[in-house]
């Protein structure tokens, strides 16, 4: 019998890749066509340059590798011993703050996923796309490529893919799973620690002495509530400790015309003011919390986070979905309401091989505490919870029971 033939070419939109194979590399709850069009069409070209790689099979598509090419301040690529140096550098070469990298995976997305067809050689598959993606970045002059946030699943790929290409493990941001096996509130909350059942309860108490505040599902919002919203996330854009994409107004604009997206909005009665929002898109069962906006000039004993989370869980369980998705950073609250922690990996390798053996000799000391200040000090509270450096196993407790598909995982 003859083997069958392996090749892989490369496009450079969504659009170029036929929509059934779309469905059948990446179903519900995976973000499929919709995401990367939304991710397109939203001026993010001064960021990112997305690309495509698409298994063929005996001349049959049969699998798509998502990519992005951007140019990764410096801060978050280097050994924080030498950063100082680099800066000082950085001054007479503007351009060595920056280390140009091709990124297999997605801006913004939870997950890593390569989705491919039943019956596809994923050894072979996986070894087509990594040729294609190395002489992608050799083209482009990236001499980092990362595979981006890959969960648990892929780690049987990855062995026989990083053995024989030379990529070196480095534990990423963990992702953030509340799962739900019931329609019962009562129920959501006997899953959490009484500890944090009743510390949470008290907050939600406590705020709703200070604050009236109403909750609302919007899709489809107008220009104005927009702009609201778009205020809110700039507010939490600026809060946040680790900055990876910069989303302008164009996203929200984008995202808000899809019938999955909706918009859980919390307000003031007696203003109307909006005081928060959540952007969250309806996937297969499953909810992605993907983006928060948060006024924070409102009292802290508001803990609008708390009330906001509350109303999405309350809206969650009335539609049935089985989870919801949080993603990476924020993780002390997401603990708190019950967030599970997801390990993901990366998967990386530099041109340069002086570069490589330092980068793989810095990657064995990174763990989540060594990631993320505000993981750390939750870390050291609940030890319980911590994943071991560079093994790629998931610690007791953290893994997801969401139900991906096969072809896609």
């Amino acid at each position: 019998m003859t083997a069958a033939d392996y090749s892989v070419s490369l496009v450079d939109t969504a659009a170029e890749i036929p929509a059934q194979l779309w469905a059948e590399c990446f179903p519900p709850p995976l973000e499929g066509k919709w995401w990367y069009e939304i991710l397109e069409r939203s001026a993010l070209e001064d960021q990112f340059t997305f690309f495509y790689a698409v298994l063929h099979v005996d001349g049959k598509p049969s699998g798509i590798a998502p990519a992005f090419l951007m140019d990764v301040p410096i801060e978050l690529v280097v050994p924080p011993v030498i950063l100082p140096a680099f800066r000082f550098a950085g001054k007479i070469i503007p351009s060595i703050l920056f280390e140009r990298t091709l990124f297999i995976g997605s801006p913004c997305s939870d997950e890593g996923t390569v989705g491919l067809l039943p019956g596809v050689d994923r050894e072979r598959a996986f070894a087509g796309f990594q040729q294609a993606f190395q002489e992608l970045a050799r083209d482009l002059k990236a001499p980092m490529l990362v595979w981006k946030d890959f969960p648990g699943s892929y780690a049987d790929d990855f062995k026989i893919l990083t053995a024989k290409n030379g990529l070196f493990r480095l534990v990423s941001f963990p992702g953030a799973v509340a799962e739900f096996h019931s329609k019962s509130k009562d129920d959501y909350y006997k899953n959490m620690k009484a500890s944090r059942r009743q510390k949470m309860k008290r907050k939600l108490r406590r705020s709703a002495e200070l604050a009236d505040l109403d909750a609302e599902i919007v899709q489809r919002p107008g220009d104005s509530t927009l702009q609201e919203m778009f205020a809110l996330f700039g507010q939490t854009y600026e809060k946040a400790a680790t900055k990876f994409e910069r989303l302008p107004l164009a996203f929200f604009q984008r995202a808000a015309a899809l019938d999955i997206s909706h918009f859980v909005v919390l307000r003031e009665k007696a203003t109307g003011n909006m005081a928060a929002f959540m952007l969250c898109f309806d996937v297969g069962g499953v909810l992605i919390n993907k983006f928060i906006g948060i006024d924070y000039s409102k009292p802290k004993e508001w803990v609008l986070y708390f009330r906001l989370w509350d109303a999405v869980v309350d809206w969650a369980l009335s539609r049935e979905f089985s989870a919801i998705q949080s993603g990476q950073t924020g993780y002390s609250a997401k603990i708190e309401i019950g967030h599970r922690l997801v390990p993901l990996t990366n998967y990386c390798r530099h041109r340069n091989p002086v570069v490589q053996a330092i980068y793989k000799a810095v990657a064995k000391t990174v763990d989540w505490h060594t990631l993320d200040p505000d993981l750390a000090s939750y870390l050291k509270v609940h030890p319980e919870l911590k994943a071991p450096p560079s093994t790629g196993k998931e610690p007791e407790g953290a893994a997801s029971n969401i139900s991906y598909p096969k072809a896609a995982a």
